[in-house]
């Protein structure tokens, strides 16, 4: 309520109380008129003022209380002194609107450009998880690399084969590449090819032997055709027995979950049926066991592609060299596997390396190898005299190819 509405009531009070006095006024001027008063009549005075002054302070009461209930405060004639003491939170508690939530302005691309997409987060654990996947694949490829121990192989096959760093290392390429694990979906099938006296019988006396050192005597076999089946007759006998052979192998190796190696050597003797049932145990149509197996073929079949591209072929970079075996491989595999697929289907499984022709300073390399495990002393004017008895190509390109390669080496060694 405002002050004027304040001062309009207060003032109608006392315009109320004027006009009860007024009333009592004029009695009192009757009271002078009248005759001097009586002891009686001035105590019904007093009580006429007494009441008077009970009723004033009963209609201001009155009036602010009405007050007091309109305006929802006291009057201004009673202030009362504020304290956070005994306060209520209706009493103090102002209504507040409710915050609406503020929405998210919608940003438009402007013509011609648009807004990328935004990248969904991505979890750390992932991560994680992809990193204890490698961790165990990696230490699966090591466990099984580490138990044929390809690295002795390598520094024995660098050492003891002369001349022929690339085909080792493309042999060596694909028995890492299929032993890293122990499950697969076709056996392992190499053929090595080169002329005579080139170290292909030499390579797999090293290879049998190292295989028996690390997978046992019983898993590995060396299979050669003029001694196992020398006539013709028996070939289908021989070939039955073959397939026995090498199916008690596998088994065994499944047993013991290694990989078996299977070695054949002068495989250009080998006779049709013997070729037809090696042909059913490296087909994948086969069951699991025998898709664990690795089988090595040695012949000299194709020797002549091979030496004729030699000879028209020969630079001043030795094959020996980074690059050049490969390019090697490259231009003799189409020749060497259309020959060999004309012979029997049994090479389309094969992987074909060639083996190339030894030069004079290689073969000297044989005589040295061989003179220090006989005992003799190397002296290299004998070896170079021995090495001139041996037949040559006429040089091309600056390099000297031996006919025989180092299969004449151990004859002359013992004739010293």
């Amino acid at each position: 309520m405002s002050d004027q509405e304040s001062s309009t009531s207060t003032s109608q009070t006392e315009g109320e109380v004027d006009t009860e006095m007024e009333g009592e006024g004029e009695n009192d001027s009757k009271h002078r008129d009248s005759p001097p008063l009586q002891m009686s009549s001035f105590s019904s005075t007093l009580h006429a003022v007494i009441r008077i002054k009970q009723k004033y302070q009963a209609l201001k009461k009155r009036r602010q209380e009405a007050d007091g209930a309109l305006t929802g405060a006291t009057g201004r004639t009673s202030p009362k002194i504020f304290t956070f003491d005994g306060t209520t939170p209706t009493a103090l508690s102002v209504p507040q609107k409710k915050k609406r939530k503020r929405r998210r302005r919608v940003m438009y691309p402007n013509r011609g450009r648009r807004r990328a997409p935004p990248k969904p987060a991505r979890s750390r654990a992932k991560y994680c998880l992809y990193l204890l996947f490698a961790i165990v694949f990696v230490q699966n490829l090591d466990d099984h690399v580490l138990r044929y121990d390809l690295e002795g192989l390598d520094k024995t096959l660098r050492r003891e084969v002369f001349g022929q760093q690339g085909a080792v290392e493309g042999l060596l390429s694909h028995l890492k590449e299929y032993l890293s694990t122990y499950v697969h979906n076709k056996p392992l099938v190499v053929s090595l090819h080169g002329p005579s006296g080139v170290g292909k019988s030499h390579l797999g006396r090293l290879l049998a032997g190292h295989f028996r050192s690390v997978v046992g005597e019983t898993l590995v076999l060396q299979y050669y055709v003029l001694h196992h089946c020398p006539q013709e007759a028996d070939a289908l006998q021989c070939a039955r027995d073959l397939s026995a052979l090498i199916s008690e192998i596998v088994e065994r190796a499944e047993e013991e979950e290694k990989i078996p190696l299977f070695i054949f050597d002068e495989a250009e003797h080998m006779h049709g049926e013997i070729l037809d049932a090696l042909l059913q145990l490296v087909s994948s149509k086969q069951s699991n066991e025998y898709l664990n197996a690795i089988y090595l073929f040695l012949s000299n079949l194709g020797h002549s592609h091979i030496t004729k591209h030699m000879l028209h072929n020969s630079s001043s970079t030795s094959m020996a060299k980074s690059g050049r075996y490969s390019h090697f491989v490259k231009e003799l595999t189409p020749i060497l596997r259309n020959t060999l697929e004309k012979l029997h289907v049994l090479w389309t499984e094969a992987d074909i390396l060639p083996l190339g022709l030894l030069e004079k300073g290689q073969v000297m390399d044989c005589f040295l190898d061989e003179m220090t495990r006989e005992g003799f002393y190397p002296d290299h004017t004998n070896i170079e005299r021995l090495a001139g008895e041996i037949e040559y190509y006429p040089e091309v390109g600056g390099h000297e190819y031996s006919q025989t390669g180092c299969k004449q080496v151990v004859a002359k060694v013992n004739l010293l």
